[in-house]
């Protein structure tokens, strides 16, 4: 007797789970990511509500650094006396000055929020790499902007004058928070790359010292060695006084407000892509 074998059709072969994709890898939306980084910016501004003295720099500095400039220096740059003349040369200097001192926070600030492990928990949620960055900028330009009008301020109790408009005044408040703006990119880079806090404070204070004291912040450049007066001429804080200067009390404006734009742009371009990538490295 034979046996007919009948052979069904074969079982289905189970695939194996797709592993899902790690938090923060997939496709996020421009509307996601704008409501990302306002909640960042909502945590980061109720972290300064909680700790006010983190706005002790944006509030005093432009206090000490006028009455410190103008009372000392005053003087001797345009003769006893002559201090008024002297604070319409320094405030449109000090505000390139207020971003580049208030941008060194936001490196140290990521350098602490790493070992906190704050950092950790973000990049474990499904948000943009680049929205907790943005957020960080957000709230340090609002602290720049505090910075600005406390320094405005105290220019109008000790005589500036306005000699152009009020709308090239907010020309000049404009400029310092773009150009401020993208260098917080550079101390996020170094905030992600030194081991401590300490250490970008430090290498930030390197940078800090040639550029600010290199420039026609506080000085004219005319006296200056020629060798230093040709490194202000490519000093971007050059530029940004030099610009919010023109645009207060009047002068040429367009070479020094496109070159600030240009370092703005060049800076932004060049770091902010770096510093998204060191983020999304760094252990």
């Amino acid at each position: 007797m034979s046996t007919t074998t009948i052979t069904g059709a074969p079982a289905p072969v189970d695939k194996a789970p797709r592993r899902p994709a790690p938090a923060g890898e997939g496709r996020i939306g421009p509307r996601a990511n704008l409501r990302h980084i306002g909640a960042l910016v909502r945590r980061n501004a109720l972290q300064i509500k909680q700790d006010p003295e983190s706005m002790f720099d944006a509030v005093l500095m432009p206090i000490i650094f006028t009455l410190l400039f103008v009372y000392v220096f005053g003087g001797a740059m345009f003769g006893k006396g002559n201090q008024q003349e002297y604070v319409n040369y320094l405030i449109p200097g000090l505000m390139a000055m207020m971003g580049m001192n208030i941008s060194m926070a936001v490196g140290s600030g990521i350098n602490d929020d790493f070992k906190k492990g704050v950092m950790d928990r973000f990049r474990t949620m499904p948000i943009a790499r680049s929205s907790v960055l943005i957020a960080k900028i957000v709230v340090e330009v609002g602290r720049m902007m505090v910075a600005t009008a406390i320094l405005l301020t105290m220019g109008f109790l000790l005589g500036l004058e306005i000699k152009t408009s009020v709308f090239e005044l907010l020309g000049a408040v404009g400029l310092s928070l773009v150009f401020g703006a993208s260098l917080m990119w550079i101390f996020i880079l170094l905030g992600l790359t030194m081991k401590t806090a300490q250490a970008v404070q430090g290498v930030g204070m390197l940078v800090l010292m040639p550029l600010q004291f290199g420039s026609s912040i506080f000085a004219p450049t005319q006296s200056m060695p020629g060798w230093l007066e040709a490194f202000t001429d490519y000093n971007p804080l050059s530029n940004l006084a030099d610009a919010a200067r023109g645009l207060i009390n009047g002068g040429p404006i367009a070479h020094p407000v496109w070159m600030t734009l240009g370092w703005a742009a060049a800076l932004t371009l060049v770091m902010a892509p770096l510093a998204v990538s060191k983020f999304r490295k760094k252990t």
